[in-house]
């Protein structure tokens, strides 16, 4: 059963223009790659999920929440929805919903998650008080799901295609059942996407209604340039409103989402102010961000650029976090050519103490190995400083203006390769 939620604009429709919301975005790592999703952009005039201009730290996170409600009474929610997914920064998560639930112990909590990580924390929201959770469930049929997931990845080891959309939707029903143990309410969002899942929406309403879900809120596609999915159509209304329709019959439905970016503040639908920009600019600066990554690997030619393509590299500079940010520490020479996936064995057992390589392009065969062993393998042109800087406040690299195929032929010239 739902609680009393009159003061939150999410299940409350006339809430929504009384009382506002903001979003935390302490949660700059995903465990999954949507082929929906961009994460690497943070314009301002871009509202959608997993947008954010600033990634903050739990202490961080409450100076801002404080800053907040002290000049707009309004805020009677605080959340966290990314910019990734909060329990794949479960500690940075929950420190921040402990802080938050102690500074304000009457203001209503809550996380939106894809469900892959959040059943093993599911007791300690309910300690902390969380209102309700948010689970992002975009089908219950393995098949579907694999056509929605690019990778999964909710420990170390990534899973693809069938293999992924079956761990999805088992992680998805024990993550709703489990919390909903708790007497946590728990929302259910359904990305609906055109060509892929459409009709099956009614029967995710179904089944997660059998789970044990609370509130279904259906969302169209917001089509990103770049993505797997970027070319789909984007849904009518008037579509949208039928699956709704058909929906209802299963579960109540939200009818009002604005797709909330990660820093959301103030009313549903409302732009945040240059104010209350310059207070999320202020906490993001109060101290250094936290960041996973200590140890990163760089293809650079000459230390400035990162500019080769791995095949390319003879050698990777190794470089290391510090309070005042990243210092070379060394180099490492890279296995011998000709050695097929031995030698991307051999590289990934090479720097199995480095969290992330940087690179300009990566075939297939050694971004799978180095990502099987552990290494995240980020492709970026840019500069050395500009790309660290962005991983050390929890941001993605900017990609490459232009995608390579990398192959057999590759030059690392920068011209592309066959």
């Amino acid at each position: 059963m739902l609680s009393d939620f009159s003061e939150h604009p999410c299940f409350d429709g006339r809430a929504k223009g009384r009382f506002g919301r903001m979003h935390l975005p302490v949660a700059p790592r995903c465990n999954v790659r949507c082929n929906f999703c961009d994460r690497r952009f943070d314009c301002v005039n871009e509202s959608r999920p997993g947008v954010t201009s600033a990634i903050l730290s739990p202490q961080q996170a409450l100076a801002y929440v404080k800053e907040t409600v002290a000049v707009d009474s309004r805020i009677k929610v605080v959340g966290i929805a990314g910019p990734g997914d909060p329990f794949a920064n479960a500690e940075e998560t929950l420190e921040t919903l402990r802080l938050v639930r102690e500074a304000f112990p009457d203001m209503l909590l809550c996380v939106a998650t894809n469900g892959l990580a959040v059943a093993p924390y599911a007791k300690e929201l309910a300690d902390l008080k969380v209102s309700h959770v948010t689970v992002t469930v975009n089908a219950v049929d393995a098949v579907i799901a694999a056509e929605i997931y690019a990778w999964v990845r909710p420990e170390r080891r990534p899973y693809r295609g069938l293999s992924a959309g079956h761990l999805v939707v088992e992680r998805q029903e024990a993550a709703v059942r489990t919390i909903k143990s708790y007497g946590t309410t728990v929302k259910i969002n359904t990305i609906a996407i055109p060509h892929v899942n459409v009709t099956h929406v009614e029967q995710v309403a179904q089944t997660v209604r059998e789970w044990g879900a609370d509130i279904l809120n259906i969302i169209p596609l917001y089509p990103v340039d770049g993505t797997a999915f970027g070319n789909l159509p984007a849904l009518s209304d008037g579509a949208v409103t039928v699956l709704r329709h058909q929906a209802e019959r299963y579960m109540p439905q939200m009818h009002h989402c604005t797709r909330c970016r990660a820093d959301a503040v103030g009313l549903l639908g409302e732009t945040i102010s240059a104010e209350q920009q310059q207070r999320l600019d202020d906490a993001a600066a109060l101290k250094p961000n936290s960041s996973s990554e200590q140890s990163v690997a760089v293809a650079t030619r000459e230390g400035v650029l990162i500019n080769q393509h791995l095949g390319e590299a003879d050698d990777l500079w190794i470089y290391e976090r510090t309070e005042s940010g990243y210092q070379l520490r060394e180099k490492r020479t890279t296995p011998v050519a000709g050695l097929g996936r031995q030698r991307w064995l051999e590289l990934a057992a090479l720097i199995k103490d480095c969290d992330a390589l940087l690179v300009s392009g990566v075939g297939p065969t050694p971004e799978a190995t180095l990502t099987d062993a552990g290494v995240r393998v980020l492709v970026t042109e840019s500069l050395i400083d500009e790309a660290l800087t962005a991983l050390f406040r929890g941001q993605e690299p900017r990609s490459p203006a232009r995608q390579f195929s990398c192959g057999a032929t590759c030059t690392g010239t920068g011209a592309g390769c066959g």
